[in-house]
């Protein structure tokens, strides 16, 4: 025989197996082992298709995952890309990292507490500049001495440079809190608080936020049926400053936190100024306007964000979007653009080898149609920090199963219940968890479930079930 007739003879089989290899190990990668029973059960019970759904588990200390389903899949996370943002934000600004907020002026204080010119009001981005820091922030200012201001008060935001931001351009509910967008000077998250509380047969309306430029008319009749989905019951409507809440609220919420967002940062910080300087017996003869703080302006009186790994913390516990948007601007460097963020997050993620090419970052929170990763991607950024120096920040940002944060009611009187520490993520076709699991032997998993689905809203009985799967059986 031919030599090359001989070598056909043995090499095409060769090529034949190795063939019949990679794709068996092709498919074994992509469901390793079978997705659980209990997982395609609850699946099948929501009318979702395996196809819609993917899946890794992956013991930390293991190289190559346990579980991997569809783990390539470029898919749309909701609030589980606030996963990219805070751990990007530990890694480039550091745990202890913080921002300012201060009052500046190129003139003194006279002996009778007048100041005899401009005001600045100067912003850092601030994630979480809550009413009660700038109230504080204010009351340095009169302990400083400072009573009368005889020109006007200057909103320096130009920390950031960025686009006019529609609130109702994500679903059409531009007076939600959630729909604000990043802004270098947010009191409050340019949220306005309210409380709804039942009382005999009518609802008290209680308005928390003080405010000098907003009137509010709530007309709230007291309604029937369970709590869940009081928000859709209610009406809201702004007429030039005046904000109208109608609508029906159930007797069986007992009392609940209405949280809205009527201004823009501009007139929100106005307002809220101007009522908390009267209460301190202060004046301010000028207007409120933007403007920037001149070089030669010396700093009055500061107030300090709390640290980087505090903040990270409220943004994954609570899935707060407006945090997660100042958060990820907190990443643009001095350019102070959206683009420069992402850019810089996407740089630190190849720096740190995790090269995430599907990847789209819109504005790091979630709350966006058009942002993707995939499962694999996210479980490679989970083990990568577990072993980074951040870790402990990190894992302790995430919500507890059955005990605080967006998990607080699930998985409740399970083995799962306190082992599994889980970002959550939800839109309208889109359900998503992604976090850490340690099992009963205390193995430590990460673990990322995205579905990707019309009938998505059905599957968190899936992802509870992969949970208490990896629980109970994930040494095993």
């Amino acid at each position: 025989m031919p030599h090359s007739l001989r070598a056909r003879k043995f090499i095409l089989p060769l090529l034949l197996a190795a063939l019949f290899s990679f794709t068996g190990l092709s498919r074994a990668q992509d469901s390793t082992p079978p997705l659980p029973p209990p997982v395609t059960r609850a699946l099948a019970a929501a009318r979702i298709p395996e196809s819609a759904v993917s899946i890794v588990v992956q013991a930390v200390d293991q190289r190559t995952p346990r579980m991997s389903h569809n783990a390539q899949l470029s898919m749309n996370p909701a609030s589980v890309m606030k996963l990219v943002t805070t751990y990007a934000a530990l890694g480039l600004l550091g745990p202890s990292a913080s921002w300012q907020t201060g009052f500046w002026s190129v003139f003194d204080v006279d002996e009778t507490g007048r100041l005899p010119g401009n005001l600045y009001l100067k912003g850092s981005g601030d994630p979480n500049l809550s009413l009660e820091r700038f109230w504080m922030l204010l009351r340095q200012l009169r302990a400083r001495g400072v009573r009368h201001i005889d020109g006007d008060l200057l909103l320096d935001r130009s920390r950031f440079t960025l686009p006019p931001h529609d609130p109702g351009a994500f679903d059409r509910r531009p007076l939600r809190a959630y729909n604000v967008g990043p802004d270098a000077l947010l009191v409050d998250a340019n949220a306005m608080r309210f409380i709804l509380r039942p009382e005999g047969e009518e609802v008290r309306f209680f308005r928390i936020t003080p405010h000098d430029n907003l009137e509010v008319d709530a007309r709230i009749t007291l309604g029937k049926g369970g709590c869940n989905g009081w928000r859709e019951r209610l009406n809201f409507a702004l007429q030039g400053n005046r904000l109208e809440i109608s609508g029906s609220y159930p007797a069986s919420c007992d009392e609940q936190n209405l949280l809205l967002s009527p201004l823009t940062p501009e007139a929100h910080v106005r307002g809220i100024f101007r009522a908390l300087w009267r209460e301190m017996g202060g004046t301010l003869r000028g207007k409120v306007r933007t403007g920037k703080a001149p070089i030669e302006a010396r700093q009055l009186a500061a107030q300090y964000s709390p640290p980087v790994s505090e903040i990270v913390r409220n943004v994954n516990k609570w899935s707060n979007n407006v945090m997660s948007r100042q958060l990820l601007l907190a990443l643009a460097g001095e350019e102070g653009t959206l683009e420069s963020a992402v850019q810089r997050t996407q740089d630190w993620l190849r720096a740190q080898r995790l090269d995430f090419p599907e990847m789209v970052l819109e504005n790091g929170s979630g709350l966006s149609r058009q942002e993707r990763i995939n499962a694999q991607s996210l479980n490679r950024l989970l083990i990568h920090a577990w072993q980074s120096p951040v870790m402990p920040e990190f894992i302790a940002s995430l919500p507890i199963s059955a005990v605080d944060g967006t998990l607080q009611k699930r998985l409740r009187n399970t083995p799962a219940a306190g082992r599994a520490h889980i970002k959550t993520g939800s839109l309208n076709g889109v359900k998503a968890a992604s976090g850490y699991v340690q099992d009963l032997q205390g193995k430590r998993y990460a673990v990322t479930f995205l579905i990707n689905h019309p009938n998505a809203a059905q599957g968190e009985k899936a992802i509870d079930a992969l949970l208490l799967w990896v629980v109970e059986s994930g040494a095993r």
